[in-house]
């Protein structure tokens, strides 16, 4: 009898919970749809989150979707004197829009629908796209280590699925079953204890938007050290692969010899767990376009993200060049000893600088790397710039092949948006559709037009031409981010010959946009839909690329430069 009872009190409560997580998973949609539509609270009359906190402590496992609806709207003018909204474009990415948990929810009465329906047909329109702002009087202060008391907790996850639902273009590209796992991260957000437990649902939320715009949201993050196991370094570098680690560089030889760990190991498995396990892991509290971009990422040694727990010693699983398993007990460093860390500073400046000053000097080819171009500028007077860059692109003219190293963020917008343009492109050069939000229509988007000068190509008067038909490369990896994949897709337009050549890049292109969340978080993320002419998908995919350069073991060890051989085989 006694066990009986135990199940049923079980059932009951474990009922209670999901009926209290329904309920705040609506409560949430319903506040964003007020949030962006409704007239009082979308023009910033009624303040959207002191809607939320004062209303949701009025919310249980008994409160229905009609309850719900009544609480939120109760104190809102819902009588619309003006005329319903008219937004016909002839081209919208609106697949995002979906209000079918109230217009086909059984449980809404007809008079809630209407209601809800007129305040979509009356809808804010704002002059200008609004920006979330939050005045120093509405943030309320915690310390780093406190627990969010629950209400914040929601509104911030009420912010984030209201974000995704309403300002990111590419919710549609997430996986189809985000809406139940955020539903499950409500359940966890209701019973979690800690800021550190709190935090790992934001990541995990964030994770699942998979836009490298968002990936650096884990450094927002109080307990990041603790959440992704950084306090302690490997003694070597490395490269991660989708199934293991390649040790690229000895930092601290004496501590490898130790481990019988050499350059060109392959680690395999950390503590008894495989690198595909970690990874999978990894994916699930970091935000990525796409695999590639992850792994690229993650293998940055600073960043310290790859391993799995926070001990000082760790059992590594080794395959060896010639292909000898064996176990390496290996110590790890935290760099209290101050030698250790300028060992390692001055190899990480060292490869940074290395990095930096990369270049391809050869004779029959002109050569620009995207994050560097503004040197091409440095002592030139204003008036004389536009000479100044016509001689700079006849010079390359004059060369076999001209190679434009992709791989970094543009130091200089200029660059290829009005300067290669000006000298090489065609007056028309459609390469590309730039969907912004619709201001109209919150939560859709529409293509700027090509007659509006300054998003696609600058509107130069008595423009000429000066093709070029020698070879052309764009070298392209996941470091190719945003602008830097913006503008590949200009320069294959004014290149048609041109050969794009590398590794996937970070398929994240448009603007940043950033919302502000409870306890000072900010999340940015990919405000804006950007694609090829021909409506092709460049979220999470990438620039297009003719051919893929895939590094192998060897090749990384060797420190052999693929594409610098791939541009000199075509050219002889």
């Amino acid at each position: 009898m006694k066990n009986i009872f135990i199940l049923f009190f079980v059932v009951v409560m474990n009922a209670i919970v999901c009926a209290q997580k329904n309920s705040y998973t609506y409560f949430m949609k319903t506040w964003n749809f007020i949030k962006y539509y409704h007239p009082d609270v979308a023009s910033g009359k009624k303040d959207a989150d002191s809607l939320f906190l004062m209303t949701i402590g009025k919310v249980n496992e008994k409160t229905d979707e009609n309850t719900i609806i009544n609480l939120l709207s109760t104190n809102l003018k819902n009588k619309f004197s003006s005329a319903p909204v008219i937004d016909h474009p002839k081209d919208v990415l609106s697949v995002n829009q979906d209000f079918r948990w109230y217009q086909n929810n059984k449980k809404v009465s007809s008079e809630n629908k209407t209601l809800l329906n007129n305040i979509y047909s009356h809808r804010f329109i704002a002059e200008n796209e609004q920006k979330e702002k939050v005045s120093d009087s509405k943030i309320e202060k915690f310390k780093k280590d406190e627990n969010l008391p629950l209400a914040y907790r929601l509104l911030a996850l009420a912010k984030l699925q209201g974000a995704i639902d309403y300002l990111y273009p590419h919710k549609y590209l997430m996986n189809k079953n985000a809406e139940a796992y955020f539903s499950d991260l409500t359940d966890q957000t209701i019973s979690c204890t800690s800021r550190k437990d709190f935090e790992i649902i934001l990541a995990k939320i964030v994770s699942k938007m998979e836009d490298t715009h968002s990936f650096r949201f884990y450094d927002q993050l109080n307990y990041k050290n603790e959440i992704f196991h950084r306090s302690y370094f490997p003694p070597f570098d490395y490269v991660i692969f989708d199934d293991h680690l390649l040790v690229t560089y000895l930092l601290l030889p004496e501590i490898c010899s130790k481990a019988n760990i050499h350059v060109g190991d392959r680690i395999t498995e950390v503590n008894g767990k495989s690198i595909r396990q970690i990874i999978k892991e990894k994916k699930e509290l970091l935000s990525a376009s796409n695999s590639e971009t992850l792994l690229y990422l993650i293998s940055d040694y600073q960043r310290n993200l790859i391993w799995p727990d926070d001990q000082l010693r760790k059992d590594l699983k080794v395959v060896s060049k010639d292909h000898k398993t064996y176990q390496a007990d290996t110590e790890f460093i935290n760099f209290t000893d101050k030698q250790q860390l300028a060992i390692v500073t001055e190899y990480i400046q060292n490869k940074i600088r290395l990095k930096q000053q990369y270049k391809i000097d050869h004779k029959d080819i002109a050569y620009f790397k995207i994050n560097d171009v503004f040197a091409l500028t440095k002592n030139i007077p204003d008036d004389k710039l536009d000479d100044h860059m016509d001689a700079v692109f006849k010079e390359a003219s004059s060369k076999r092949a001209i190679v434009f190293d992709m791989r970094g963020y543009p130091d200089w917008g200029g660059f290829v948006f009005h300067y290669v343009y000006k000298y090489f492109s065609p007056v028309e050069n459609h390469f590309g559709k730039y969907y912004k939000p619709n201001v109209k229509n919150t939560g859709t988007y529409i293509p700027i037009s090509y007659k509006d000068f300054g998003t696609y190509y600058s509107d130069i008067k008595n423009k000429t031409v000066h093709p070029y038909k020698g070879k052309v490369f764009m070298i392209v990896n996941p470091e190719t981010l945003s602008m830097s994949e913006w503008n590949t897709m200009n320069l294959q337009n004014v290149f048609p010959q041109a050969k794009t050549i590398g590794q996937r890049t970070a398929g994240a292109d448009g603007d940043i946009r950033t919302l502000k969340l409870p306890a000072g978080y900010n999340l940015e993320f990919t405000g804006n839909g950007i694609f090829y002419y021909d409506n092709s998908q460049t979220q999470k995919v990438g620039v297009r690329i003719n051919e893929f350069i895939k590094y192998s073991d060897d090749d990384i060890i060797q420190q052999r430069d693929l594409e610098l051989e791939t541009v000199l085989k075509v050219l002889n």
